[in-house]
């Protein structure tokens, strides 16, 4: 006959989807009663209406169903009050380090990449986009924070700008999309508002997307900074000393020259440079195959040797999918991309636990 321990051992492989952690684990259960082969559970959720309770509640429905001895599964949904939502959001979140050092910032399995440029203009974000989601397309834990602050994009390149991330106590979840957690500013303010901030709260929104935003475990982060070398660069440098940099430029020389600078910067604040992606760099005709260059050639190679770093990856001019600034797949674009993410996880380390991950 079933019991009530082996009811809660069959939970405890149920997760919540957002935060992706046992619903045992965050005392989401808040009782469980058998009755010969009858068996209720009653689950706490986060918040009233959560999209989310119809995936739970099937979960614990086929979790439960699937053990000897079970006949019938009532699964009761109820909220959690403000103590318990507090205490569920203090769980997920984890204790900071003695130095007050969020969580995401203490794994040191987590790697950093900072995607830079030297001028707007040259597909910074689109480059941040398509490549984390070939990231985790390969099977790894992706996360990417649209650090632009002023010029964010990064919701409209992956189609949810009309999206808002879910919220409980002073915790927030990132937006799932494509594979990849995102958290940005836009989700922040009212549409089309400007953001109109000095550099310090700059720095402390930044701050607060490591500190109150639940990342989980990530493999790799990218950080979509703006161009330049201002605050936001500066304030990244300091956060994450050991992050890398990508430098994306385009086949431009005024776009080489400036896109430099920011490579310059990133080396003297003692951030390795993992190499240069030339964005733009040709268009293929569709039926021929031929290359036209646009906008010239070799501001790639420009770059890569100023900062005594590789180019990576030459990024043809395409069409989009028309709801998202992202690539598909089969496009000369996509398959660009997916070399690009393998030679990046490979020079970041993280090959045999993108095998693991498969």
């Amino acid at each position: 006959m079933v019991t009530r321990e082996d009811v809660l051992t069959a939970l405890r492989d149920v997760e919540d989807p957002e935060v992706h952690r046992s619903i045992v684990e965050l005392d989401m259960v808040k009782d469980v009663s058998v009755d010969g082969g009858q068996v209720r559970v009653l689950v706490a959720l986060t918040i009233r209406g959560c999209p989310l309770q119809t995936t739970i509640e099937r979960e614990i429905q086929q979790r439960l169903s699937a053990l000897d001895g079970v006949e019938t599964v009532e699964v009761q949904l109820t909220t959690m009050s403000d103590e318990e939502r507090a205490k569920f959001a203090a769980t997920v979140r984890g204790r900071p380090s003695p130095q007050g050092q969020p969580a995401v910032l203490q794994n040191t399995t987590t790697q950093f990449l900072a995607v830079a440029s030297g001028k707007g203009g040259v597909g910074k974000s689109t480059v941040t986009a398509n490549l984390a989601v070939a990231l985790a397309e390969l099977g790894l834990r992706v996360g990417v924070v649209d650090a632009d602050i002023y010029g964010f994009s990064l919701p409209s390149i992956f189609g949810v700008h009309d999206s808002r991330p879910t919220v409980i106590d002073d915790l927030i979840i990132p937006v799932d999309v494509a594979g990849v957690r995102l958290i940005s500013m836009h989700f922040f303010v009212p549409q089309n508002n400007p953001v109109v901030w000095r550099g310090p709260m700059l720095g402390k929104m930044l701050r607060n997307f490591f500190a109150e935003v639940h990342w989980g475990d990530l493999d790799v982060m990218l950080l979509d900074l703006p161009p330049g070398t201002g605050d936001i660069a500066l304030d990244v440098h300091q956060l994450l000393p050991k992050s890398k940099e990508l430098i994306v430029t385009t086949p431009q020389e005024n776009a080489a020259q400036v896109a430099v600078r920011a490579g310059v910067m990133g080396k003297r604040t003692q951030h390795e440079i993992v190499g240069v992606v030339e964005n733009m760099a040709y268009f293929e005709c569709p039926g021929c195959g031929e290359r036209t260059y646009l906008f010239g050639r070799g501001g790639g190679e420009q770059v890569a040797a100023a900062l005594d770093s590789p180019l990576l990856a030459q990024i043809p001019i395409g069409s989009m999918d028309g709801s998202t600034g992202l690539f598909t797949s089969d496009s000369p674009q996509g398959r660009a991309y997916r070399e690009l993410a393998h030679t990046v996880a490979n020079r970041l380390s993280l090959t045999q636990r993108t095998a693991a991950t498969k």
